[in-house]
């Protein structure tokens, strides 16, 4: 299954605010679809779509992501979170230095990110603590995320980032605690999803 690429706000009706994916709000909608009893399977189901549409993932992406979190001591959903907070193009989003999930992957993709003074042009990037994220050392690149930050509505930076905004350059402090993660979902109902379909 590829990349999700179709209409946004059909997703934020059906699995509510998703900030990563647009950062229109599920009460920007005029309508909204009405539900009935869900089963357990729809539940989880929903729990992992949230997830793979939030950040811009395939299933193939996901379903790595969650045996890499399952090898990995802690616990998986945990784990997991961790894992896609720590990529590049979320950094990027959370820094506000782009104002989406998609918006950070298409300058990663373009080559304006300097990672450690390093271009780096793999959205999927896995950032560590003490990673130096600024743009590259021109007009176009500065500008770009200029107009990003001048836009963005972003609350305070969660405690794992700093970010200078006058030299367009964030810092990763260290691992992100759980409790900072940029999306309201519940984990363990995505790993039961797969875990169900082994």
């Amino acid at each position: 299954m590829s990349r999700y690429r179709g209409p946004r706000f059909k997703k934020i009706r059906r699995l509510g605010t998703l900030p990563g994916l647009t950062s229109k709000t599920r009460s920007d909608l005029k309508k909204q679809l009405r539900s009935g009893k869900k089963s357990q399977y729809c539940i989880r189901l929903e729990e992992k779509q949230k997830l793979r549409f939030h950040y811009g993932l395939t299933e193939r992406q996901l379903l790595r992501y969650v045996h890499i979190a399952g090898k990995t001591k802690g616990s998986t959903g945990q784990v997991l979170l961790q894992l896609l907070e720590m990529r590049l193009d979320n950094i990027l989003f959370r820094l506000g230095m782009a104002s989406t999930i998609p918006g950070a992957r298409q300058l990663v993709n373009h080559r304006h990110i300097l990672v450690n003074g390093r271009i780096v042009d793999i959205p999927s990037y896995r950032c560590k603590p003490r990673d130096i994220i600024t743009t590259k050392d021109n007009q176009r690149s500065k500008t770009l995320v200029q107009n990003y930050i001048a836009s963005s509505s972003h609350e305070e930076l969660p405690n794992h980032l700093t970010l200078d905004s006058s030299q367009y350059k964030g810092l990763v402090n260290q691992i992100i605690d759980s409790k900072c993660v940029g999306l309201k979902i519940n984990e363990l109902l995505v790993v039961e999803y797969y875990s169900r379909q082994t």
